[in-house]
């Protein structure tokens, strides 16, 4: 996909490298020309401009764009105005950070259904990772059950999931698995980029570095970590 990244912090920097490890065409936007240089020669192209000026929109590639990412995290009032004028002026599908609960409730009124809460989310995968150590990243369906991602256990490097009988031996699925291969970007450089390999198969094989994606019960994804220590 191609997306757009207004504002390249600590988040917007991080959110913009990982979407380019994974294979995704990505355009940073600050007006700080010091954080533009920073990631110029590691995401597709990254351009100085300020997104709370309506005109200087048109330098950007808004009809190429699948995504816009209101990543500004310093003002407040830049966030907002950023928003407003991406749902005045484009049709682009619209993620935002919020930084406040009023916040939340301006982007609310603007109709963007996608806010993120950094912060607030890393705390939560943080404890996570701190109570079940080979969690890699996690997300909650309901009370019981969930989708993690989990550091793949040494004695199942190998093996099939046939051989290993995930379902009936931990009574989990794995949905898929994501697989780090080395290619080159759009700027000529090689660079490790995560993949997901698809739905498995019974006779696919796993690898050393790979991260299982799996489905199940809470206490049964945390008997697998457990089992992992």
């Amino acid at each position: 996909m191609k997306i757009i990244i207004f504002g390249l912090g600590n988040f917007g920097m991080s959110l913009a490298l990982n979407l380019t490890e994974t294979g995704n065409e990505v355009v940073g936007v600050d007006k700080n020309m010091e954080k533009v240089n920073l990631v110029k020669d590691k995401i597709a192209h990254s351009i100085c401009l300020d997104s709370t000026n309506e005109l200087a929109y048109q330098a950007l590639p808004m009809k190429q764009t699948d995504i816009a990412v209101v990543a500004i995290g310093e003002n407040e009032g830049a966030a907002i105005i950023t928003t407003a004028i991406l749902k005045k002026t484009t049709t682009l599908k619209v993620i935002s950070r919020s930084l406040s609960p009023i916040h939340d409730t301006v982007l609310q009124a603007m109709g963007i259904t996608s806010i993120v809460h950094p912060e607030q989310e890393a705390a939560q995968k943080l404890t996570n990772k701190i109570n079940l150590k080979n969690l890699i990243d996690h997300f909650k369906i309901d009370e019981k059950y969930s989708i993690s991602e989990i550091k793949t256990p040494v004695e199942f490097i190998g093996k099939t999931i046939s051989e290993l009988e995930v379902r009936s031996k931990y009574k989990l699925n794995i949905v898929t698995i994501v697989r780090k291969n080395e290619k080159v970007n759009l700027i000529g450089n090689t660079t490790s980029i995560k993949e997901v390999v698809g739905i498995p198969s019974a006779n696919t094989v796993i690898k050393e570095g790979d991260v299982l994606v799996v489905f199940g019960l809470n206490d049964d994804i945390s008997k697998i970590c457990d089992h992992n220590q």
